[in-house]
């Protein structure tokens, strides 16, 4: 059983940067794709970013794309997501999640087997 616990989370400003990062204990990351979803207040959660096992591939949703990077840290047994030019639409409660999915499923969250329990991530003025 794989434990995720992210942290990082704050109220930041438009344009502002932030950084969250996802810890996993009682097991690693090792052979699982991770990835970062986000649910905005009221809304149904998202798909926002991912990388596959082997970190060789990074996925991200079109409305991130080219603002977050997504990183992993074997060593330290974390995955981070990287947002950069935050957005109040980047609101939201950001979860991440580790599971096997084939890569058609790689965006959806049932694909997913261990999750973590959120972070708020606020961007306001």
């Amino acid at each position: 059983q794989v434990h995720l616990v992210e942290s990082g989370g704050g109220l930041v400003q438009p344009g502002d940067s932030l950084r969250i990062s996802c810890a996993a204990s009682g097991g690693t990351f090792n052979g699982y794709t991770v990835s970062w979803f986000r649910q905005p207040p009221g809304k149904e959660r998202e798909f926002v970013a991912g990388t596959n096992w082997n970190y060789r591939y990074t996925f991200f949703a079109d409305s991130v794309k080219g603002r977050f990077t997504i990183s992993r840290d074997t060593a330290e047994n974390t995955v981070s997501l990287q947002m950069e030019n935050l957005k109040p639409e980047d609101t939201a409660v950001y979860f991440c999640a580790a599971g096997r999915p084939i890569v058609s499923e790689r965006p959806m969250a049932r694909a997913y087997y261990y999750w973590g329990q959120g972070t708020q991530v606020t961007v306001s003025s």
